[in-house]
């Protein structure tokens, strides 16, 4: 049977309804911006898993500080995070950008809204970065500042809400290959778990006494280096690297006691040479010399020069190096405080490229310290180097049978005992004059401080004021930078030679006008007429009213030294060489009749003093009763007399005069 045809009359034919074209999907990203996209993501798969083994190393410090598992690996790691992070910023910029203009009409707004955070937050990032590298021409936010500390969570953080706002905007596109984002999580773990098991074997090995088998290249000195083993002399004579972040700190050093401690000092140079010649002759070799050298020569000490009997103290490399920025700074643990240089010292680890000598290198250097300062902090500057036990490993000292074949222990200078048994540290009760307040350490009145916007300094005092510790060590010690001045391989360094010795004047005079911060004062306390007997009858206080005194009548005169605000004995140090001494002068009008301590040549302050003078000092005598008078510590055998004064108290020095008939 027939199909009835359409078209028989009768019937109805309904049209079907157009088909609407169906909308095909225009990827967001075109081909071009994906291979940006490639390299955008393999540079955060990079600095990702560089970012988190980094990540873990500075917990692993935080958390078992202040022992630290940074090594030069990890530097090696920071240094390539920080150059592909700079690297990437540029794909990742231009692929933002276009992205942006190329998508910012497509219907989905709410996948714009979140790629447009997304950008915003990456861009933080980026820039955060930078800011912490420090990068020439960007902001240099101080170490230890709120906005440094702001940017450093910031570039930790941010990274975390990157990934998720990411997740969020890929909603609307194709589904994200998880397989990948799996593996690198994986492969990340196991990398970062790896490195930091193996970083927990072995730390640093700093607060720790050096071993037993390098005693036998230092002793007798106390020294002690972290591997046993020599330092190479250029590790510990980088004075000039310090120089390009730390310039005033480096000119002060420059200028101080310490640069000029070794074989550039006049008066050590003539002393450690007759140690060596008599330790060579007595011994058959210079090593008892080395008591001196662990404080006084530490790089040719440390290096392994010193112990060469041909030696060359004027031209060897290392002869007028001084205790450099790195002896100090190197110092990782106090043995104990019984002085003779008991400390241990590392060949410190640096960043990359430190000793290069190319330009670029260096910068690049300069760059990562800037940029991760926590570790160059930690190597250079620990807690004990606050304390007064640090010091005292080269401000004490005893002379051992080694170097005068006398006895085991013969005390030398003790300035950290006797600091501590004074008023000026807070732990003496029988001072007679206390400071305001109590010093908890040397360097509070010997590196005071003083304002500068130096990378290193700090607002140490709360006022507010950045500062950093005078590295200049002001004392008592006016004599060396006076013999300097006139040494005419330091002629360059005159102006601050000049300000050398001043500010030790000052340091000694104080600068407050009450004189609330003098550190001696020398005053005529009172007089006794007859002059023959200390037991004659006292006037005194003579001040403010000078009394009469009578023609013809003798007297004895009593001169009060004190010390006001040293927190140790005066004089220390050197006391057998040291020449203070009190000039004492008795006038009428214009006419002098009694002198006591003038120099011979007083018009030109020069030439032997008056040898009857009250000198503060200790004359030290050899086992023949002669005069230690060279700084010749082998013969030392005992004090004839001791004329130092306790911190906080004084000496009387009695002086007789006869005032004239008319």
């Amino acid at each position: 049977m027939d199909a009835p045809s359409p078209m028989t009359p009768g019937s109805v034919v309904v049209a079907s309804p157009p088909r609407r074209p169906r909308s095909v999907y225009i990827p967001a990203v075109g081909p071009r911006l994906k291979i940006l996209l490639v390299l955008i993501f393999a540079s955060v798969a990079f600095l990702g898993a560089t970012g988190v083994y980094l990540s873990a190393i500075t917990f692993l410090n935080w958390w078992k500080q202040p022992t630290t598992y940074t090594n030069a690996f990890t530097l090696w790691m920071f240094l390539l995070h920080s150059v592909g992070g700079v690297a990437a910023m540029v794909p990742f910029f231009v692929f933002g950008l276009v992205h942006l203009w190329t998508a910012r009409r497509r219907p989905n707004r709410e996948a714009v809204r979140r790629g447009i955070w997304l950008f915003v937050v990456g861009s933080i990032v980026c820039l955060s970065g930078l800011v912490l590298i420090q990068l020439e021409g960007f902001p240099q936010l101080q170490t230890g500042s709120w906005e440094r500390n702001t940017a450093y969570i910031l570039h930790i953080a941010l990274p975390l809400v990157a990934v998720v706002l990411y997740v969020a905007h890929r909603h609307a596109g194709p589904d994200i290959q998880w397989k990948w984002s799996i593996a690198w999580g994986v492969g990340v773990a196991g990398f970062v778990g790896a490195m930091v098991l193996l970083h927990a074997q072995d730390p640093r090995k700093w607060n720790a006494i050096g071993p037993k088998e390098g005693v036998e290249y230092f002793f007798p000195s106390e020294a002690r280096t972290a591997d046993g083993n020599f330092i190479p002399a250029h590790t510990l004579m980088m004075d000039e690297y310090c120089m390009k972040c730390h310039q005033d700190i480096y000119d002060d050093h420059l200028h101080s006691a310490h640069k000029f401690s070794s074989f550039n000092n006049p008066p050590y140079l003539f002393s450690v040479r007759e140690t060596r010649e008599v330790s060579l002759k007595r011994d058959g070799n210079v090593k008892a010399a080395r008591w001196c050298a662990g404080c006084h020569d530490p790089v040719p000490f440390f290096s392994g020069a010193f112990d060469d009997p041909n030696f060359d103290d004027v031209h060897h490399p290392t002869a007028h190096a001084g205790i450099t920025c790195t002896v100090c700074h190197a110092i990782t643990h106090v043995n104990a405080p019984i002085g003779n240089a008991a400390y241990t010292i590392e060949n410190p680890q640096h960043y990359p490229f430190a000793q290069s000598e190319n330009s670029v290198l260096q910068w690049l250097n300069k760059q990562l310290v800037k940029a991760k300062p926590d570790f160059h902090k930690k190597t250079f500057l620990k807690p004990f180097h606050k304390t007064a036990e640090f010091c005292s490993t080269c401000h004490k000292v005893h002379l051992p049978v080694a170097l005068n074949h006398y006895k085991e222990f013969l005390r030398g200078q003790n300035h950290y005992d006797s600091f501590l048994l004074s008023g000026v540290s807070g732990h003496g009760a029988q001072s007679f004059y206390y400071p305001p307040q109590a010093k908890m350490n040397c360097a509070e009145c010997h590196m005071p401080l003083i304002p500068n916007n130096d990378l290193a300094a700090k607002d140490f005092d709360g006022s507010g004021i950045r500062k950093i510790h005078d590295h200049t060590f002001p004392a008592a010690n006016t004599g060396l930078p006076f013999l300097l001045k006139h040494d005419p391989r330091f002629a360059h360094l005159q102006p601050g030679l000049d300000r050398w010795q001043q500010k030790n004047a000052d340091f000694l005079r104080g600068t407050q006008p009450d004189g609330s911060d003098k550190k001696v004062r020398v005053d005529l306390f009172g007089l006794k007429p007859g002059g023959d007997s200390v037991h004659g009858t006292l006037l005194g206080p003579i001040r403010p009213q000078l009394p009469m005194l009578e023609p013809g009548q003798s007297y004895l005169v009593e001169v009060v030294v004190r010390t006001l605000g040293v927190g140790h004995h005066f004089s220390q140090g050197t006391v057998d060489s040291n020449e203070i001494w009190v000039d004492f002068t008795a006038k009428s009008g214009d006419i002098l009749f009694a002198r006591n301590g003038a120099l011979a040549n007083e018009a030109q302050q020069s030439g032997p003093v008056d040898e009857w003078a009250h000198f503060i000092n200790v004359h030290m005598l050899d086992r023949h009763g002669n005069r230690i008078n060279r700084r010749n510590p082998q013969d030392i055998f005992t004090p004839l007399y001791d004329h130092q004064i306790p911190p906080g108290a004084a000496a009387v020095v009695h002086y007789k005069i006869e005032v004239p008939a008319t």
